[in-house]
């Protein structure tokens, strides 16, 4: 059994880990469109209608590999997941089939209109389909937490005799208290990716002096983007997110921040540490007294919880995972944070351009955001372990019993080969586009 849960979580965790390597930048990116779109349509300047073409064609294809690595992941609830599904299924696959209805194709439907249609359409109604592909995107993504969110902090359900959630209420599933910080946070953090890959292009274009205008653009549109966003996701979604951890599941909050000890007055914050498991400790620590308190209850003295509080059953299964996902994404974010406040400094100062060691910085971080937005995932969802539904479905009541941990890690392992040839495809078609550049067409 320990075998079965396993493999199923592993394959999970890795279709869903590459497929949210796509999401995260079309989320951020349709809005960037959006505004390079709608500063053509107020200056008139060509310069920002190529630059929207040019996001939308990289846009185009992260779409698509997208909805390629999502559709075998949704599979998943029905061949790994089957007991999952039927007893969480009616209120769960409302808020995925929406999302599937409505801001699938939404945003496919316009997607397509916004790259064949400028001519036929005009401008005006060429900058609303651009628009809608945005609105479509975020649709999904809210559309998506909800569906998480409730299995975060469930809400507005009942559990019949027979096992199975049902919803009461509907709205629930809306004024879920969880949803709202966590949609903002992960949009936010979707904008830092997005962010990072326009300056980045900017930063090739400038290095090696080839579109330099465009390089420009990108790179000036990049880091405003990514300084705005970046605070963002610390301060207030990160903070309120923090917050609602400590809130409803203060078992995980005390191990992904690494409070093995209940301490009598305020909590210190720890920068960097290593999770002992065997002494119920952290090794090489460095932390700041009472700081955690503070930024969780606005009370340098308050009490928080410690991993002594709760019980085996309580804690999450895995511990220090969850501490130095949670870290990792906390670092990086704190590093993106002081790379766009310096290139937001150069810029006013005039030297963005010319300040070589910050472009190189700049495309050298590209990787990161991604790596920060795939750990603040793990941080959430093992967080929540070992409960599918927290505090009520444990993930080993989940799983399909008769499908064996054989075909799962067999199945797997093709999931990886594909997936590596879909990457080195993705990565080709994206420096294609990269290399041919905007074109400026007379209209």
């Amino acid at each position: 059994m320990e075998d079965i849960i396993f493999y199923d979580r592993l394959q999970f965790a890795f279709t869903i880990t590459f497929h949210y390597l796509f999401p995260q930048l079309t989320m951020g990116l349709s809005l960037i469109v959006v505004y390079f779109k709608w500063k053509y349509l107020r200056s008139k300047i060509e310069k920002f209608n190529s630059a929207a073409k040019f996001f939308m064609k990289i846009f185009a294809v992260n779409f698509t590999l997208g909805v390629i690595t999502g559709i075998p992941m949704e599979f998943q609830f029905g061949t790994n997941w089957a007991k999952f599904s039927e007893l969480t299924g009616g209120i769960i696959g409302q808020t995925l089939a929406m999302e599937g209805l409505f801001s699938f194709f939404l945003e496919s439907s316009f997607l397509a209109l916004f790259i064949f249609g400028e001519k036929l359409m005009g401008q005006k109604l060429h900058f609303l389909t651009g628009f809608l592909v945005f609105l479509g995107s975020w649709a999904s993504g809210y559309l998506i937490l909800a569906t998480n969110a409730w299995m975060q902090h469930p809400v507005g359900f009942e559990v019949l005799e027979n096992g199975k959630y049902v919803l009461e209420n509907f709205g629930a599933l809306f004024s879920n208290p969880w949803l709202l910080p966590a949609f903002l946070h992960n949009q936010m953090a979707s904008l830092v990716t997005s962010s990072f890959v326009v300056a980045s292009i900017g930063a090739f274009y400038v290095l090696r002096n080839k579109n330099l205008e465009y390089g420009k653009l990108f790179l000036k549109t990049g880091v405003i983007f990514g300084l705005i966003s970046s605070l963002l996701v610390a301060f207030p979604t990160g903070d309120w997110n923090a917050k609602n951890v400590a809130k409803y599941q203060p078992a995980a909050f005390a191990a992904m921040e690494g409070i093995f000890e209940t301490e009598h007055a305020g909590a210190e914050i720890v920068l960097i540490g290593q999770p002992n498991m065997r002494e119920k400790k952290l090794d090489n620590k460095i932390a700041v007294p009472n700081v955690l308190s503070f930024l969780t209850y606005q009370d340098w003295d308050t009490q928080i919880k410690g991993m002594d509080h709760f019980t085996e059953e309580e804690l999450p299964d895995n511990i220090p995972a969850l501490y130095y996902s949670y870290h990792i994404m906390v670092g990086l974010g704190t590093i993106f944070i002081g790379v766009m406040f310096l290139a937001g400094f150069l810029m006013w100062r005039k030297k963005l351009f010319t300040y070589k060691p910050i472009l190189w910085l700049i495309m050298f971080l590209v990787p990161f955001p991604y790596i920060a937005n795939i750990t603040g995932w793990y941080t959430a969802e093992l967080g929540r372990q070992p409960y599918l539904v927290y505090g009520y479905l444990k993930t080993v009541d989940g799983i399909s019993p008769t499908v064996s941990s054989g075909n799962t890690l067999f199945t797997l392992l093709g999931f990886v080969a594909l997936y590596l040839l879909l990457g080195l495809l993705f990565i080709i078609l994206v420096a294609k586009t990269i290399h041919e550049g905007p074109t400026q067409k007379a209209h």
